[in-house]
């Protein structure tokens, strides 16, 4: 699962749940449309793999996540 030069990011749901999220850097950073999350959850992202809390994502987007 590569990363591609920040075009994914891993949000971190829960204690060892991650879900991979492509961003898309055209859009505002408010807005809901800049992320789109993927049908990946991993227990454990890649070391180098930039992580953010749900908390820092839009909560239509986090809908989508749970």
């Amino acid at each position: 699962m590569g990363l591609k030069k920040g075009k994914y990011v891993y949000v971190e749901l829960g204690k060892d749940k991650y879900v991979k999220v492509r961003v898309l850097k055209s859009k505002a950073v408010d807005n809901p449309e800049r992320y789109i999350p993927l049908n990946i959850i991993v227990k454990k992202p890649p070391k180098n793999a930039v992580i953010i809390r749900a908390s820092e994502i839009p909560s239509e987007v986090l809908s989508k996540l749970t």
